[in-house]
């Protein structure tokens, strides 16, 4: 199956030299187009190539790796994702300017880190995620972990955990499949309502938790 990505900040470029250690190919796309990722795909070599949104879009698998505050726009124009499968390792947070008042309100316990978290009115990242990719079988994964720490899927001679969840079981099958290539050990958490929330950061009860299989 072909493998796009959707983003090349941390998570994206993370998650694109992942696949690279493990000659896995896959076309990453950013807003600011193709050229402006000559120096990753270089580092990275022949297995990720750079692409337009439009083309890692039409991915058979299709990694979103925005930050919450872009997904809208990023995705609009898009078309039906035609029953394809789109894996979600977005986090409902903001990241704050340092200098910014947000960043030393009392009252944000994430202040420290940077962060806070966004309000979605009661609903879960994925519960709102699902409705920007019309079409999509939506696999939440890649989101709980330390994005610095995704290349390497080992730790002391174990395996680490990625924690993933969906509705479709086809779709996820599939994805479990490729975590398993990258060199992973997946846990289905099961449906999006139920296991989404548990892996989401910040305030998931499995949200950075780095379980290894020993």
């Amino acid at each position: 199956m072909s493998i796009g990505i959707i983003g090349a900040g941390a998570l994206g470029s993370n998650v694109a030299r992942l696949l690279a250690k493990h000659g896995i190919s896959a076309t990453i796309a950013n807003s600011r187009g193709p050229e402006s990722l000559a120096g990753l795909v270089a580092e990275l070599g022949p297995s990720i190539k750079a692409g337009t949104v439009k083309e890692a879009a039409s991915a058979d698998i299709v990694l979103v790796a925005l930050r919450w505050v872009d997904l809208e726009k990023a995705l609009a124009g898009l078309p039906d994702w035609g029953n394809r499968i789109v894996i979600d390792g977005t986090n409902p947070v903001a990241f704050l300017d340092p200098d910014s008042p947000d960043a030393k309100d009392p009252n944000n316990p994430l202040a420290a880190y940077g962060i806070k978290a966004i309000d979605l009115g009661g609903k879960h990242s994925s519960e709102v995620f699902r409705r920007l990719v019309p079409g999509a079988r939506v696999v939440k994964a890649f989101n709980h972990l330390d994005v610095n720490a995704l290349p390497e899927p080992t730790a002391l001679g174990a395996q680490k955990v990625l924690f993933y969840s969906g509705d479709d079981t086809g779709a996820k099958t599939e994805v479990r499949k490729l975590l398993e290539q990258t060199g992973y050990f997946p846990i289905d958490l099961g449906g999006l309502d139920i296991g989404g929330p548990l892996a989401s950061l910040p305030f998931g009860a499995l949200a950075a938790i780095n379980l290894v299989k020993i």
